[in-house]
């Protein structure tokens, strides 16, 4: 079973994301919303197929990171999200939350070895 096919998202906390956005607009030209940017792509093996990762700065005291204590949290894109929980439960991986379905996908967070909260999505109409 493939698990990971690539990197879905980059978050991270800082004082000010209305700044942070702004200053990315200007210096690297990122076209960024509130929500940060999605960087589009097309899958190497089927160059008609979309993908997008997202970067998006989060306000320092936000919870969502949480239990993590870091400032950071990526984001990986998986193929099927429940049989990768089954599999993940039998290694005895920390399961944070259950498995939600939104229009965009799929989504659930785990905790690696050093305490490091990581969300999964498996992508809709991929």
């Amino acid at each position: 079973m493939k698990k990971v096919t690539g990197i879905g998202g980059v978050f991270f906390k800082c004082k000010d994301p209305q700044a942070v956005n702004e200053w990315y607009k200007k210096h690297l030209g990122f076209e960024t919303t509130p929500y940060g940017t999605s960087f589009e792509w097309r899958h190497l093996d089927d160059p008609e197929k979309k993908g997008t990762t997202q970067w998006n700065p989060f306000k320092e005291s936000t919870k969502f990171f949480d239990p993590s204590a870091r400032d950071f949290m990526i984001n990986y894109r998986v193929d099927n999200l429940e049989a990768l929980v089954e599999e993940l439960k039998k290694e005895n991986v920390t399961i944070v939350d259950n498995i939600e379905s939104y229009d965009y996908g799929k989504f659930v967070h785990i905790i690696d070895l050093e305490g490091n909260k990581i969300q999964l999505w498996e992508p809709a109409g991929e």
